[in-house]
């Protein structure tokens, strides 16, 4: 009977072993994958998340503007690059596309149609995704920092005086007027979530 149950020991020794050296073993890959492809993980994760906040159902009139007052001629086309977003205190500089498609938002910063350009006096608003090489250091912007926008047709800079975590839902977070220029840059929050971020971070500046 001894014999039987240190026989019935030493399976159950010999089974828990093998479990844990397989939890090691896949411990060690799920590193290696990580730190060989963080970058494209990451970059994945951020096409499975919606960066965008549904605005509003105001969309630009095709209308003709003066360039001698440092404005649009005429409105670029959805795809478009036609500015340069720069945070200097972050380190960020990124090309501007008009539109927020996802295939725009994996290229750099892309402008919503819903709401107006720099320069025309009312809301400008941008959105990139929060990974490295785009706006993963935004959440750590400070008040008083200056954001330009230098576009094909004259250069912006713009003073955070707000920032705020938002729900996906809220709608109401970046509200489209025409009474100043503002411009609303924003990315998802957190930055270093996995899966779908269900929040938003949003910086609000003046034009200066």
């Amino acid at each position: 009977m001894r014999k039987q149950h240190s026989k019935q020991d030493t399976i159950l020794k010999a089974t828990i072993t093998n479990i844990i050296v397989a939890f090691v073993y896949v411990a060690i890959i799920v590193i290696i994958v990580a730190l060989l492809f963080s970058s494209k993980i990451s970059r994945a994760i951020s096409l499975i998340n919606t960066v965008s906040i549904d605005t509003s159902k105001k969309v630009l009139n095709d209308v003709k503007i003066d360039l001698e007052h440092n404005k649009l001629e005429s409105y670029p086309s959805i795809g478009d690059r036609y500015a340069t977003l720069i945070i200097e205190d972050l380190g960020v500089n990124l090309p501007l596309y008009f539109g927020d498609s996802l295939s725009i938002l994996s290229k750099g910063v892309g402008q919503s149609s819903k709401g107006y350009f720099p320069g025309e006096g009312g809301s400008v608003i941008c959105m990139a995704h929060n990974t490295r090489g785009f706006l993963r250091q935004l959440p750590d912007i400070q008040l008083g920092t200056k954001i330009q926008i230098n576009t094909v047709y004259g250069n912006y800079t713009y003073t955070v005086y707000e920032t705020k975590v938002v729900d996906q839902t809220d709608l109401g977070a970046v509200p489209v007027q025409d009474e100043k220029e503002i411009l609303m840059l924003y990315t998802c929050y957190p930055v270093n979530s996995i899966g779908h971020a269900t929040h938003r971070f949003v910086t609000y500046s003046s034009l200066d």
